[in-house]
């Protein structure tokens, strides 16, 4: 498959099993799968044909892991990233003292005043290191890449998880755990 085909899948799979599954009339349940026979299914009927080895491609070498089969493979669901209810039932996890969030200069002002906060997702996405959170940034902009104190937020009591695909999860992070890694623009 190629490179275009493999971004077209990429993004009609993330827009309907993280945002919208009921306009292609798909029902997840609670934690976010879907059965991979009604997904082709109504993807067909949308006139959107996928194959089964296209989605399997697609799963297997996103490069950011957006999706994952069940463990019996009858399933797929997004690893992270819903604006749709869903509980991934990820278990709380210690993290490593510092995460990173990418992000651009425009949004530094509200960033510095409230904090990170999941606005329309579940919660704040942070990376495990600052390359990654520099790519996140790079997609809306020159990258601003912040640090967030893990450690002190996790001894302060908030909680976090990780997604399948090594995202890191917290409902929010307060201003006093941010610092930059790279400079804000002058």
């Amino acid at each position: 498959m190629d490179t275009e085909r493999r971004v077209k899948i990429s993004k009609y799979l993330a827009r309907h099993l993280r945002h919208q599954p009921d306009r292609i009339g798909l029902t997840l349940d609670p934690a976010g799968w879907v059965e991979v026979a009604a997904l082709l299914a109504a993807c067909r009927a949308r006139g959107f044909a996928l194959t089964p080895e296209e989605l399997h491609e697609v799963v297997e070498t996103n490069d950011k892991k957006r999706f994952a089969f069940s463990e019996d493979g009858l399933r797929v669901r997004a690893s992270q990233g819903h604006t749709v209810e869903v509980d991934l039932d990820l278990p709380v996890t210690p993290p490593p003292p510092v995460l990173y969030h990418g992000t651009v200069a425009r949004f530094l002002e509200p960033i510095l005043r409230e904090g990170l906060r999941a606005m329309t997702r579940h919660d704040v996405h942070l990376s495990p290191t600052p390359e990654t959170a520099r790519r996140v940034g790079e997609r809306r902009g020159a990258p601003v890449v912040l640090t967030v104190d893990a450690a002190a937020m996790a001894e302060s009591g908030h909680e976090f998880r990780v997604s399948a695909n090594g995202v890191w999860l917290v409902p929010a992070v307060p201003p006093s755990y941010l610092g930059f890694l790279t400079g804000p623009p002058e």
